[in-house]
């Protein structure tokens, strides 16, 4: 069964099962089992024997431990810690009153949350969970859902990580991109030049960027989304009841001594140590000298995120005595913050855990290998083959939960596919799959991107996955459309047009009720 159409039933059902229920746990434990049956044919034995190491793998590999899935569940502990000490603290509260006097509207409070995602470009776990943290308390001045401050934080990580050479996401892309040049010997430009020029073709981005600038500047939501926010608007309230899974770290005892360097110190820490630990890890990769792009490409992200991350414990600890000092906080409190830090990511672990299992399955059972070879074989016009591959990318993301792993496929792939065909569609294809990838991820509940962008913005994961849907699908349509203009043109920048022309058609498609209009202001 594997390499086969059956493969593709068990990530399918895990998918499902999760968008009709809401039990994310169960939904993955399914398509877990449902993975190892069809992996050793239906014998129960072999199949248990399989999930065992498929679970164990993601704490140990090669007789050692996993580090990066190990540092990367720590961080997401240390991140909890450092946001309920920050709660305690009261710098929440401190810099949500600042900003409050200097955002004035729910459009001002996105833009900025949309800006802080841009800036913060090196890494999307980073972003992820990052964004999230510093925004919220702008957001929930202003009335903003949670699920809309997890899309912004998604639509904002991999999308803008995806173009920056200077990233781990760009780092990783180089080496494949040069890998496929080194193939079929292609000698007209480098991987950097490559990568340069494929970033106006990823119409993914622009289109993703611009769905999220429209809806901000627009105050017009659809779907899903638009009972989020009405809810929010409404009562105040920027979470469902019944959809808090998350211990709120603002619920709790806070300090009248919070100051906004509660926040903005531990946070700038965390930016300044990870960037540093990421350069100091490169370097130790390296072998000999090299360059900026290449030290990024050696470096141990998660080692950095998990070393930063301490850093930032440690001067949020620090920050803490002087409210113990004053008798503002007491060791319960500090004990009591730890472990309601711990409390508030178990869920996002837990989560984030099978999914990791359930994507080491699916890739034993080879559903993004099989997707691969239906287009690597499709005879089809080289017009289409740009948009075909973004759609073909998109399935395999979204399937497996993992955008890189669909570049690591697809991205040779389609190289031979040019090389076949119509070798100048080349960087427009290679484009295509970085475009079709980050939108599959977008959509998948098993992403871990997704998962992460969740726990950042403190919203429930199906929440999160159910609201960000019909935007990703808009801005998909959009790039579609894009991708469809180039191939039949041969032009990037008339596809590019395309895709901005889409946009305006959104801005002024949408349009806001008087009612709802009053209702915000």
């Amino acid at each position: 069964m594997a390499e086969s159409i059956w493969s593709l039933i068990p990530p399918l059902l895990a998918i499902i099962m999760v968008l009709l229920t809401r039990r994310v746990l169960i939904s993955l434990g399914v398509g877990i089992v449902a993975s190892a049956l069809f992996i050793t044919h239906f014998q129960v034995i072999d199949s248990l024997d399989l999930m065992l190491g498929a679970l164990t793998g993601v704490f140990l590999e090669n007789g050692g431990l996993n580090t990066w899935n190990v540092y990367i569940i720590f961080f997401i502990f240390i991140l909890g810690i450092i946001t309920n000490f920050v709660g305690l603290m009261g710098g929440t509260r401190a810099f949500g009153d600042w900003m409050i006097r200097r955002v004035k509207t729910r459009m001002g409070a996105q833009i900025m949350t949309i800006l802080l995602g841009i800036a913060l470009f090196i890494d999307d776990y980073f972003n992820s969970l990052t964004v999230g943290q510093v925004a919220r308390p702008i957001t929930d001045k202003h009335r903003i859902s949670r699920a809309k401050l997890a899309y912004i934080v998604d639509s904002t990580a991999a999308p803008v990580c995806v173009i920056a050479p200077v990233s781990s996401w760009g780092a990783y892309i180089l080496g494949l991109i040069g890998m496929v040049l080194t193939t079929h010997q292609i000698v007209d430009y480098t991987e950097l030049g490559a990568f340069l020029l494929m970033i106006p073709m990823n119409f993914y981005v622009w289109a993703a960027l611009g769905v999220v600038l429209v809806i901000a500047i627009r105050q017009v939501d659809f779907g899903p989304m638009k009972k989020h926010e009405a809810h929010a608007l409404k009562t105040g309230e920027v979470s469902p009841p019944d959809s808090k899974t998350f211990i709120d770290p603002d619920s709790g005892p806070t300090s009248s001594l919070g100051k906004m360097v509660d926040l903005i110190v531990p946070i700038i820490v965390l930016f300044i140590a990870t960037i540093g630990f990421i350069f100091w890890t490169g370097v130790q990769g390296l072998e000999e000298k090299g360059s900026l792009i290449t030290i990024f490409g050696e470096a141990d992200v998660s080692k950095s995120l998990f070393y930063g991350g301490l850093i930032s414990l440690l001067t949020t600890f620090l920050f803490y005595l002087r409210h113990v000092i004053k008798d503002q906080l007491s060791g319960g409190h500090f004990f009591g913050g730890i472990l309601n830090g711990i409390k508030s990511m178990l869920p996002a672990v837990m989560i984030l855990i099978l999914a990791w299992t359930i994507t080491d399955l699916i890739d034993q059972l080879g559903t993004g290998t099989f997707l691969a070879d239906v287009v690597k074989n499709s005879n089809i016009s080289f017009a289409l083959l740009p948009f075909i591959i973004f759609i073909m990318a998109g399935l395999i993301a979204f399937s497996t939960g993992t955008s890189w792993g669909s570049f690591a496929l697809l991205l040779p792939i389609a190289g031979q596919i040019a090389a076949a065909t119509h070798m100048e569609l080349i960087l427009p294809m290679l484009a295509a799959v970085l475009a079709g990838a980050v939108f599959g991820d977008h959509c998948s509940p098993i992403s871990d991107t997704t998962i992460l962008s969740a726990t950042g913005s403190n919203c429930h994961h199906i929440d999160h996955v159910m609201t960000q849907l019909p935007y990703s699908i808009v801005a998909a349509v959009i790039a579609g459309a894009g991708y469809l203009t180039l191939g039949f043109t041969g032009s990037v920048w008339i596809g590019l047009i395309i895709v901005f022309v889409g946009l305006v058609v959104l801005y002024f498609t949408l349009k806001k009720p008087e009612s709802e209009d009053c209702m915000s202001r």
